[in-house]
């Protein structure tokens, strides 16, 4: 098993990236044509998805 630790400053930022990366991802998989190739990214998908799920909530949110 990987461990990796954050401060509160980098997980906040891998969430904004992931959650970025995530709209994309939907955009993409929406745009695909190709069902094999769809698949794949909706189970990337769910992985990223899974990982955001998991980062610890912010402490303080932006205003």
């Amino acid at each position: 098993m990987v461990q990796l630790t954050l401060t509160p400053e980098e997980a906040a930022t891998l969430r904004e990236v992931l959650t970025i990366y995530l709209s994309d991802l939907r955009m993409e998989i929406a745009d695909t044509n190709h069902r094999d190739f769809r698949e794949g990214l909706k189970k990337q998908e769910a992985v990223l998805n899974a990982l955001l799920q998991r980062l610890p909530a912010e402490e303080n949110p932006p205003e």
